[in-house]
């Protein structure tokens, strides 16, 4: 997009990610002035929190892995994709709060799809960019090899299917929603891994 640099909308995603996880880990403290004798009652409170945290800190971590390749792979961008990658800031930036819900109310379904949604969200923002370079090649940086788009549009659909398909599972069970993002996610990193050893082989 004339007028707007990529290395710029870079250094300004890499902000929001940057605060994004460090308000996720100001969520992570325990009660002031606890008493000596209650410290492992306090620590023990901050489980869900500490979770919270680990599991959004890997995501948003995962999202600007996904974010860095992608746009090492344009070199010019135009108003679709410059409004799709605000709106991406915009839900990363967010994050810290649904997390906050779900570590807050645990095992309530409304707290679960939240969580859920927003990182579908997320996902499919990030896959709706990949395509979008992907089908206009005067945009593409000749430079950059293929398969950095092709990475993050796999973790994009692979992340939004996880966390989408968890949705229904919570209406029946909070608990078990969460460990359908388990049950679906290693699987899902195995397999990338996997096909990633054969391409470089």
């Amino acid at each position: 997009m004339p007028g707007i640099d990529v290395e710029r909308v870079r250094a300004f995603a890499d902000a929001v990610f940057a605060i994004a996880i460090t308000f996720l880990a100001l969520d992570v403290r325990i009660p002031e002035d606890l008493p000596p004798s209650e410290l492992g009652h306090g620590l023990k409170e901050a489980v869900p929190t500490v979770a919270g945290y680990l599991l959004s800190f890997l995501v948003v971590g995962m999202l600007w892995v996904s974010h860095h390749r992608l746009f090492h792979t344009a070199k010019v961008l135009d108003g679709p994709l410059l409004y799709l990658d605000l709106a991406l800031m915009a839900v990363v930036a967010v994050l810290p709060f649904p997390t906050k819900i779900i570590t807050t109310y645990q095992s309530n379904a409304l707290a679960i799809s939240l969580y859920a949604g927003t990182i579908t969200l997320a996902a499919l923002l990030l896959t709706a960019m990949t395509l979008w370079i992907r089908s206009h090649p005067a945009m593409c940086n000749p430079e950059a090899p293929r398969s950095l788009s092709t990475q993050s549009l796999h973790y994009g659909v692979g992340t939004a299917i996880v966390f989408a398909t968890s949705i229904p599972v919570a209406a029946i069970s909070p608990d078990a929603a969460e460990y359908w993002w388990v049950a679906l996610a290693v699987p899902f990193r195995i397999f990338m891994a996997w096909r990633r050893s054969r391409a470089t082989r």
